[in-house]
C-alpha cells in the first residue's frame, strides 16, 4: 500500500499472500479511486467471491442465475454503456446535475462554513512520506448494535464515537490538548441508487463531520456525536460537496487539479472516516471460507492517519491505517476504539438493567 499504482498498467491489483498461520491464505486488493469506490468494490467482491462453499460450475455458454442476482457479469456491457451515456449527457446538459440554484447555494454555504473556519491543526496533519504503518481494531456487530439501541442513535453514530476515542486517546498519549472545537472528519457517503451496484467510478458525496475529541466522558461523548450527525441530517453538505466532485470532473485540467486538491486540503478536515457495510453471510473463494475483512483508505497530502470501518459477517473491522513516520504510535488508536465500545457497552448494559428495574 505504500507503494503508488503503475499507470502504465489497468490502475488495480489483487497479491495472493499464502502462508499464514493456521494454513491460511489473503487476498489483498488495490484499486484506484478513480475506477470505483469503497461501496463499489464490496460490490465487485461479490462476483469474484462465492456465496457458497462449492457453487455451481461456470460455463461459457450460461452463467448461474446466482450471478445474475448480483448483477453479475452479463451486465457489465450495460454498465459501462450506461456510465459512458450519463458522462456524456452531463457535458452536453448540465442542468442534468439537478436544481442548480439550490446547489450554487449549498456548495458555498459548504465552502464558507469549513474555509473560514477552518480544521483545527493538530500533530495528525503534517507532510507525510511514502511508507504507512497499520493497526486494526475489532468488535461483534452485535455489540455495536446494542449500543444503539441502548443510547440511541445508529450503528454508524456508535462507530464515529469509537473513533472519536480512538483519536482522544492518541492526542492524549502525545500530551497534545485536544482541540475544543473536535477533529473534523471527512465521511464518505454513498450515494448509489439500486440499478448502480456494478456502475463504474465513485458514486460518493462527503460530509465533514466534528468527532468531540476533547471530550473524556464517554457518555457524553456520544451524545455530542449524535447531535452533530442529527444537524447534518437536515443540512445541504452531502449534495454541496457531490456537486463540487461534479464540477471536478467536468473541469478543463488546470481546474480540475485545484478543484480536487481543495477537497483534500487540510484546511477542510483533519481525518479521513470511512463506513462501508458488508455482507453479513459466509463467503467463499475456492471452498475457503472468508474469515476476515480488512479495509484500507489512502492517505491525502498532510493528512497522516484514516480510518476505514467495514463490517461483514457479523463482526466489524476499524483499519488504521497511518503515515509511517509521523505516527509510529498507531496501535494505540486501535486500542482507544476497543477501549472506546467496551466503555459504552457497559454503559448499555447499565441502561438497560436501570429501564428492566
Amino acid at each position: 500500500m505504500s507503494r503508488p499504482l503503475d499507470h502504465t498498467r489497468p490502475l488495480w491489483e489483487i497479491v495472493l499472500l499464502e502462508g499464514l498461520e493456521g494454513g491460511r491464505w489473503a487476498l489483498v486488493t488495490k484499486t484506484h479511486h478513480c475506477m470505483v469506490d469503497g461501496v463499489g468494490s464490496v460490490d465487485v467482491a461479490h462476483l469474484l467471491l462465492d456465496a457458497e462453499p462449492a457453487p455451481p460450475a461456470w460455463s461459457a455458454t450460461a452463467p448461474p442465475a446466482a450471478a445474475d442476482r448480483r448483477g453479475g457479469f452479463a451486465q457489465l456491457p450495460a454498465t459501462l454503456l450506461h456510465g459512458a451515456r450519463a458522462g456524456v449527457d452531463a457535458v452536453l446538459h448540465p442542468s442534468a446535475l439537478g436544481d442548480v440554484t439550490a446547489r450554487a447555494r449549498a456548495l458555498t454555504e459548504l465552502m464558507l462554513r469549513n474555509e473560514v473556519r477552518a480544521a483545527p491543526h493538530t500533530s495528525l496533519n503534517r507532510p507525510i512520506g511514502k511508507y504507512r504503518r497499520f493497526a486494526v481494531a475489532e468488535a461483534p456487530l452485535d455489540d455495536l448494535k446494542r449500543i444503539k439501541r441502548a443510547l440511541g442513535g445508529t450503528v454508524n453514530d456508535v462507530a464515529l464515537t469509537a473513533v472519536t476515542g480512538g483519536l482522544h486517546a492518541l492526542l492524549e498519549s502525545r500530551g497534545e490538548v485536544p482541540p475544543h472545537e473536535g477533529l473534523r472528519a471527512m465521511v464518505p457517503v454513498n450515494v448509489r441508487g439500486a440499478a448502480e451496484q456494478l456502475a463504474l467510478g465513485n458514486r460518493i458525496s462527503s460530509l465533514f463531520v466534528h468527532l468531540p475529541v476533547a471530550e473524556s466522558v464517554p457518555l457524553a461523548r456520544y451524545a455530542m456525536v449524535l447531535a452533530d450527525a442529527e444537524g447534518l441530517k437536515s443540512s445541504d453538505q452531502a449534495m454541496a460537496s457531490g456537486m463540487l466532485v461534479q464540477l471536478a470532473g467536468l473541469a478543463p485540467p488546470v481546474l480540475h487539479s485545484f478543484l480536487a486538491q481543495s477537497l483534500f486540503a487540510t484546511r477542510l478536515f483533519n481525518v479521513t472516516v470511512t463506513n462501508v457495510p458488508g455482507p453479513q453471510g459466509t463467503l467463499y473463494a475456492f471452498g475457503s471460507p472468508l474469515r476476515r475483512v480488512l479495509g484500507l483508505v489512502p492517505l491525502a497530502a498532510e493528512h497522516c492517519i484514516a480510518i476505514a470501518i467495514l463490517s461483514y459477517d457479523g463482526n466489524v473491522s476499524f483499519g488504521v491505517i497511518a503515515d509511517h513516520d509521523t505516527v509510529p504510535d498507531v496501535a494505540v488508536v486501535a486500542d482507544g476504539i476497543e477501549a472506546t465500545l467496551a466503555e459504552l457497552l457497559a454503559l448499555a448494559g447499565d441502561r438497560q438493567a436501570s429501564r428492566a428495574g
